[in-house]
């Protein structure tokens, strides 16, 4: 069986997430630095101090204490102490980082300390999360979820400074829980989130979407699925579309889709197996949808993922 129970945590597994975490940053004086573009998510926040953040094609960001943002797939961007510092390349400075920190400036009390980390996504399955999201988020301290995160930068910042045993684990795990939280926050202040986000809202659309990962052998129909929400079948039709971006039935497809791509990649199950654990009947039937949505069939899928696979194990 195919695991599901909750679309959030459905999504964020098949993402299978590698975090770097660090170094930290403390800095003083007239410092900038810029970043590269890079590709998924940087999600970082101030320990202590402010910071400009100043993201190519965007307005500068005052980012003070206790805030917390993230950057999906972002342009180049500048952390800055002042807007008219001149910046230089972040990469040297973050290459000389010792025991987990980067220092710009006199040690000072007044320093600012920022706590920074990047978390990569398997790049079949990567879109799920950074289609959805804009370039920058930001949750102030004030927020109501700035507290949460504002704790978890903090105790993030702490892991990384230390040499503690089981460190990298805390700090995977610490990234992961402070992802969710900031896709929480961004998603209850969005009118219309797009995707799976929209299950993080508690409504009927959502308790439909957890519904589908719960059983997504099961063959839903509209009517299903319009019951668990308590709406007329038109009705969820057209909120689900405008919450989600696709009508129920097409998101059952293109999620069915997403797991079958998965479980070939890993190449864990027959294609007839995996027939059955999406809800078709036939192999037959099962192979069309899959070449409807990804653009092959299941087979040649599985057979470039082994080939991809072995060439990475050869080194080729």
């Amino acid at each position: 069986m195919l695991g599901f129970r909750d679309p959030v945590a459905d999504a964020i597994g098949l993402l299978r997430p590698r975090t770097v975490i660090g170094p930290s940053l403390r800095a003083t004086g007239n410092w900038a630095l810029r970043f590269d573009t890079f590709l998924h998510v940087r999600i970082g926040g101030l320990v202590r101090g402010t910071c400009w953040l100043i993201l190519e094609g965007h307005e500068p960001v005052l980012l003070r204490e206790g805030d917390t943002f993230m950057l999906g797939n972002p342009p180049p961007y500048v952390l800055a102490g002042s807007l008219d510092a001149r910046p230089r390349p972040a990469a040297p400075v973050w290459a000389g980082a010792e025991d987990g920190l980067v220092r710009i400036g006199p040690e000072s009390e007044e320093d600012l300390y920022l706590c920074v980390g990047h978390i990569g996504f398997d790049e079949e399955n990567a879109a799920l999360l950074t289609d959805l999201l804009p370039p920058l988020v930001i949750v102030r301290a004030a927020d109501p979820h700035g507290t949460r995160l504002a704790q978890l930068i903090d105790h993030l910042a702490t892991e990384v400074g230390i040499a503690a045993a089981g460190g990298p684990l805390v700090q995977n795990h610490l990234a992961q829980i402070l992802l969710v939280h900031m896709l929480r926050a961004h998603a209850g202040r969005t009118d219309r989130p797009a995707g799976w986000l929209s299950a993080l809202n508690e409504d009927g659309i959502g308790a439909a979407l957890r519904a589908v990962h719960a059983d997504v052998a099961h063959s839903w129909s509209l009517k299903e699925l319009a019951d668990i929400s308590h709406m007329s079948r038109s009705a969820f039709a057209r909120v689900f579309k405008s919450h989600v971006g696709v009508p129920p039935l097409e998101y059952l497809i293109r999620w069915r889709m997403n797991l079958a791509r998965d479980a070939l990649t890993r190449d864990t199950m027959s294609i007839s197996e995996l027939a059955r654990a999406t809800g078709y009947q036939s192999e037959s039937a099962f192979s069309t949808a899959f070449r409807r949505v990804v653009g092959s069939s299941p087979a040649q899928f599985r057979n470039q993922a082994r080939r991809q696979l072995s060439s990475a194990v050869s080194g080729g």
